[in-house]
């Protein structure tokens, strides 16, 4: 029987390996398209592809087991469990894993894209560049068809010229950026403030107008430190948390 092949991931010895490869699976599992495996590799295939122990690689599993994103069986093998959708926010340590998890799995429709000058709140992020590439899109839960957030990205020319339109409503910008254009994304940089729903947002995620919505803007950096892309997402206040874990060493 054909296993389900995860992505690679880029292992950062400063976090918890289990941590990393958990969010990296969770991932590929949220991000996949519906002719791929439900059956996963053994725990030990899975530790090689990530070169991690399999005392590891188990610890990682069971995080996934009790989200309800798969399920294990012995004798029989691991297998994830095809209508799971994220049950609990996402413990954001740092790893750009995480961020490509928190929004995957979902329904996206693209909405418009183009090209248009750097709004001025912007400017700061792009201070050589006139005109960004712009994408938005409206993302829903899959099962229900509701509106969960709306997203407008703000990315570099040269890196959109080779974007393709169909990965961006299959996966992630972050995941794009990274993995398919092959950008050497160094760190991303979040914020997330409360604010209330304008008529765009009031009308795309079907919130009356005024009400809370979460605001994140997440700017995707590079090794030298330039904005590749910068994200602003509206998510509705009801269906979304974030919890962030700062280590003290």
């Amino acid at each position: 029987m054909t296993s389900f092949a995860p992505d690679s991931i880029v292992l950062n010895r400063k976090l918890p390996l289990w941590y990393q490869v958990s969010q990296s699976l969770r991932a590929s599992i949220l991000g996949r398209s519906p002719q791929d495996p439900l059956r996963l590799p053994t725990e030990e295939q899975l530790a090689g592809h990530y070169g991690v122990s399999v005392l590891t690689m188990r610890q990682a599993l069971k995080e996934l087991e009790d989200e309800g994103l798969i399920s294990r069986h012995r004798r029989r093998g691991t297998f994830i469990e095809p209508h799971a959708r994220r049950g609990s926010p996402v413990r954001l340590l740092g790893s750009v894993d995480a961020i490509v998890a928190q929004q995957s799995g979902m329904t996206t429709e693209l909405l418009d894209h183009g090209s248009a000058p750097v709004p001025g709140e912007l400017a700061e992020f792009f201070p050589d560049l006139r005109e960004v590439s712009t994408y938005h899109r409206l993302r829903s839960d899959e099962k229900t068809g509701e509106p969960t957030n709306h997203a407008r990205n703000y990315v570099r020319p040269e890196l959109a010229a080779r974007i393709d339109l169909d990965d961006l409503v299959r996966w992630p910008m972050t995941k794009v950026l990274r993995d398919v254009v092959g950008a050497d994304i160094s760190r991303i940089t979040d914020t997330v403030e409360a604010r209330l729903a304008d008529p765009e947002t009031s009308k795309l995620l079907q919130v009356p107008l005024l009400s809370p919505i979460l605001h994140y803007t997440g700017v995707t950096y590079d090794a030298d430190g330039r904005p590749l892309d910068v994200a602003v997402i509206h998510y509705r206040g009801d269906r979304f948390s974030f919890t962030v874990t700062l280590d003290a060493t």
